[in-house]
């Protein structure tokens, strides 16, 4: 099966239900680790710790100002108390992504679920696939699954310190997933590269319960999330100087 926008029906179909293999997951998950080797703090890792261990699904949230950030997030995640969830962890990524059947396969074994951007396909022809892809990230919540999302949706080319405006459809999957009851904690993550070729820095923001905002819009949810990952990524620019 092709990861193209005209058979999205399929492809949501067979991410609904696909499993990597958590060893192989865990595996490539160290080797990024080991390989990046990035500078991972918490901002407040006891906390972080009983989210993981509470079994919540996790909505990940991740500034975007590389090519690298899947790469380095994943080796963070490994180098932190995420690394529990390996293996029960979904990653939304661009489609093109998905094109070449080697990078799939590994893109695959790290979580991934293809997003058909409204940059890349319109606004009208990638409309029904992003309800989709919010239903799969929805249902896979409900079923334990975590999801990451980098969701200014393109590279921050302009100000890296500065968030740019999150799309709604974290929004909308943070919404839709409170409404059918299913307990969301919000975990930031800032990422910052040093000027002088040091490792990566990735902050983790203290998890927030999404629930309280249950009867929000998935607008005013997105703002939430917006000022929550600003604060994050402000204390990874302070460590990388």
């Amino acid at each position: 099966m092709d990861v193209t926008l005209p058979d999205s029906r399929a492809v949501y179909e067979h991410y609904l239900s696909h499993q990597q293999n958590r060893t192989r997951a865990r595996m490539m998950y160290g080797l990024l680790a080991a390989r990046i080797r990035p500078t991972v703090r918490p901002a407040d890792r006891d906390a972080l710790m009983r989210a993981v261990r509470g079994g919540a699904p996790l909505l990940i949230a991740a500034n975007h100002v590389s090519d690298r950030d899947p790469l380095v997030l994943a080796a963070a995640g490994f180098r932190s108390p995420l690394r529990a969830r390996i293996g029960r962890m979904r990653v939304l990524a661009k489609d093109e992504l998905f094109e070449e059947p080697r990078q799939r396969r590994k893109i695959d074994t790290l979580g991934g679920i293809p997003v058909f951007r409204t940059k890349d396909h319109g606004i009208r022809a990638a409309a029904d696939a992003g309800r989709q892809m919010i239903g799969v990230c929805v249902e896979r919540m409900a079923r334990g699954d975590s999801i990451a999302v980098f969701p200014e949706g393109t590279c921050n080319e302009v100000d890296p310190r500065h968030v740019q405006k999150l799309g709604t459809g974290i929004g909308h999957i943070a919404h839709r997933a409170l409404r059918n009851g299913t307990q969301v904690c919000l975990v930031s993550a800032g990422i910052a590269y040093p000027g002088d070729r040091r490792a990566p820095v990735v902050t983790l923001g203290a998890p927030v319960d999404l629930m309280p905002l249950v009867q929000e819009t998935p607008a005013a949810i997105t703002r939430r999330i917006q000022a929550d990952l600003q604060t994050t990524v402000d204390a990874a620019f302070r460590i990388a100087g």
